[in-house]
């Protein structure tokens, strides 16, 4: 899978200038807890409905190391197990049980009204090889972009990770044209939002790929997997029904020990 080479090369470039920064987004002021989405009650073991879909998306990466945490509304053992690393994570009480200090801590870390992340946005995501937008694939742009937001949330998860240190997206969603012009693979999990491509300036794409297993990705390629030697690839295959690829992990980072 190649990638947006123009894009990757110029964030590359900025990368290597002395002293550079890249600012990905624009700082936001702090979120509000009703600005996006607001918890009006403990949620633990036994709870479900929208409230404990809300939860799983913002918690989806501190799954456990090869797990995902399915979106499905049901607060189960998956869901409180993943709770408790975000907690610790976070410096909160591990307890595995969703309170008012969880949420506050989700709503300090999320942007108000769009309800992505802090340090990653839509327009990140959305590369489209220049054209922006979120038409074009195989999924309406909505089922889109909601996958493009749990993708977030993990990212977040794995920027924490790596000591809260910027992590850089070359490539998110492309276009099933996009795709083609790039090179990339034909089902590539880019075309459901499911996939980012990465670089840092702290930490390295080893960094990166090793992480990442314990960041709720079933799909890494990085060093030494043919055309990632410039950047770590992260997706989520496994929770992804829609496409036609089998829904199993898949790690190739040889160069990292990751496979």
């Amino acid at each position: 899978m190649r990638v947006n080479t123009l894009k990757r090369a110029a964030v590359a470039f900025a990368l290597a200038l002395p002293g550079a920064a890249v600012a990905t987004v624009v700082a936001a002021p702090p979120a509000h807890a009703d600005g996006c989405y607001t918890w009006n009650r403990t949620l633990s073991q036994g709870s479900s409905g929208a409230e404990v879909r809300q939860l799983q998306i913002r918690v989806a990466g501190w799954s456990a190391y090869g797990g995902i945490v399915r979106i499905d509304g049901v607060y189960g053992p998956e869901t409180a197990a993943a709770v408790k690393r975000f907690q610790a994570a976070y410096g909160l009480r591990a307890d595995g049980v969703a309170g008012p200090r969880t949420f506050a801590k989700i709503y300090e870390l999320q942007k108000d009204k769009d309800c992505t992340p802090k340090h990653f946005s839509y327009a990140e995501l959305d590369n489209g090889c220049g054209k922006g937008g979120w038409t074009g694939g195989p999924l309406s742009s909505a089922a889109t972009r909601e996958n493009a937001l749990r993708t977030m949330w993990k990212l977040e998860a794995l920027r924490r990770s790596l000591g809260d240190k910027p992590l850089y997206v070359t490539s998110g969603f492309r276009s099933i044209a996009c795709n083609r012009q790039v090179g990339g693979a034909a089902d590539s999990q880019h075309l459901y939002g499911n996939a980012a491509d990465l670089i840092a300036k702290h930490r390295s794409l080893c960094d990166i790929a090793r992480s990442a297993r314990d960041q709720g990705f079933s799909g890494i390629y990085g060093p030494g997997y043919p055309d990632h030697g410039d950047h770590t690839h992260v997706d989520s295959r496994r929770e992804n029904t829609r496409d036609k690829t089998p829904n199993t992990r898949v790690w190739s980072a040889p160069d990292c020990g990751v496979q």
